[in-house]
């Protein structure tokens, strides 16, 4: 987003993995801080359909998981986008206006994700790749495995700041500048 002249701030429990304006905190903390736009990608621990057969013994954490996406849908922003794969939240809260693939946006990839959108259009396939590996699926079993799984490709977040951003929507994603609790990650 920043690369791309968006005024854009990153919010997460941990620490940043890219230079630029990051909250490390609670996001629910920051909801009515004044922001034109959210794009979150909540955990999809307990959420995501790949995790089905663990559901019935996570029920309260996937309680907690859909508040969690509720108050994000709910929150008094202008713009919002929820990414999350398929799973509990089209069931429980509602069907997710999009559904994209990796291969749509450049990556020769398989991983089917849902977006749900308010005040935001759809967004619009910028390169159709070649391929069609679940390349995510075949991850080593290691303690980041998680981590690497749950990254956005670069080209899906390319065309959310092209098509979303500053770029085309003007006001899309221009968020409230010099926040206080902003900071440079180290």
């Amino acid at each position: 987003m920043i690369a791309r002249g968006v005024d854009a701030v990153s919010c997460d429990l941990l620490p940043s993995e890219s230079p630029g304006p990051h909250i490390q905190g609670d996001i629910l903390d920051h909801l009515d801080d004044g922001w034109d736009a959210l794009i979150a990608f909540p955990p999809c621990t307990y959420l995501c359909a790949s995790g089905a057969r663990w559901w019935r013994k996570r029920q309260y954490e996937q309680a907690l998981a859909l508040l969690f996406v509720r108050l994000l849908l709910g929150a008094n922003i202008p713009k919002i986008a929820i990414e999350n794969p398929i799973g509990r939240i089209s069931k429980a809260i509602r069907k997710p206006d999009q559904i994209i693939q990796p291969w749509q946006f450049g990556h020769g990839e398989v991983k089917t994700t849902c977006l749900w959108l308010k005040g935001l259009p759809l967004l619009e396939p910028t390169e159709y790749a070649e391929g069609r590996e679940q390349r995510c699926w075949k991850e080593s079993n290691t303690k980041d495995r998680w981590k690497r799984r749950s990254r956005t490709y670069i080209g899906i977040a390319a065309a959310m700041a092209d098509q979303w951003g500053k770029n085309r929507y003007s006001d899309a994603l221009a968020t409230k500048a010099g926040h206080p609790r902003c900071r440079d990650p180290e």
